[in-house]
């Protein structure tokens, strides 16, 4: 699939963004570039669960598989060493990828909207834990995250995977044509995502994970650049920086943090 080099870099936030990246991160921003592309292209025949299925066996890897794990093309590169004492911005610049990108764009658009600061806050961090682990993000990122942001911020991350799959017309949010193309057009959410999102229907946080939905995939804009620099200070006032470092506090999920700092450990 042919791209569109100068849309892909204005995306990034031009080429003096794109030059701040390491190898892995930016392959991972073409691979979400590319999926993107495919999204907006003629949706009129889409795959079924079977026919999706039967696409397991031709690829070397899992799909379900964090994007710091395997390369999109050629071989893995050496990546970028981490501070003594990382940072959670520390992780943004050097670790979670092509998909901070759309994390970028989704804070940046429900900002724009008028969302309230721990709303926007969760949509810029919703997603980032797919540079580990993509099955059940919505779970693995509210555990990541949990020691460090608020209750609502950590409900706000857990539910938002299981409420992508339930429209919702009084918010404006559809059911999406990618879905369509990743899991088949005929796909059933498995029991345990209907119940959660049951239970989370009738939650008083219930609009929490559902504007983090709204504010997903329906957020992209290729002309809008965005980055870090306007969510600083909602980092600041929102999450809890260990002192010691993320990784090195002896939280419960510090191992997931030094996961993230070094994929190439094999122990």
């Amino acid at each position: 699939m042919e791209i569109d080099r100068r849309l892909f870099i204005a995306g990034l936030g031009g080429a003096a963004a794109v030059a701040t990246m390491g190898p892995e991160a930016k392959a991972d921003a073409i691979e979400d570039f590319m999926i993107e592309e495919l999204a907006a292209e003629d949706t009129a025949k889409f795959p079924t669960v079977a026919e999706v299925e039967a696409q397991i066996e031709t690829r070397s890897y899992r799909r379900g598989a964090g994007s710091l794990f395997i390369a999109t093309r050629g071989n893995v590169k050496k990546l970028d060493p981490m501070p003594e004492k990382p940072t959670l911005i520390d992780f943004y610049n050097h670790r979670f990828g092509g998909v901070v990108r759309h994390c970028l764009q989704s804070a940046n658009h429900a900002q724009k909207t008028g969302m309230p600061e721990e709303i926007i806050f969760a949509c810029l961090l919703h997603d980032v834990v797919q540079s580990m682990m993509k099955s059940d993000h919505g779970w693995w990122g509210a555990q990541l995250f949990e020691p460090y942001v608020s209750e609502k911020v950590t409900f706000a991350i857990r539910y938002h995977a299981a409420l992508r799959f339930y429209p919702d017309p009084s918010v404006g949010y559809e059911y999406p044509d990618l879905y369509k193309r990743i899991w088949g057009e005929d796909y059933k959410p498995p029991a345990y995502v209907e119940t959660t999102y049951k239970m989370v229907r009738k939650h008083k946080w219930y609009m929490a994970p559902r504007m983090v939905t709204v504010n997903d995939l329906y957020a992209f804009d290729p002309n809008v650049q965005v980055t870090l620099d306007p969510f600083v200070d909602i980092i600041g006032r929102n999450f809890k920086q260990p002192k010691e470092g993320l990784g090195n506090d002896n939280s419960p999920v510090a191992h997931m943090w030094r996961t993230i700092i070094n994929p190439d450990a094999p122990l």
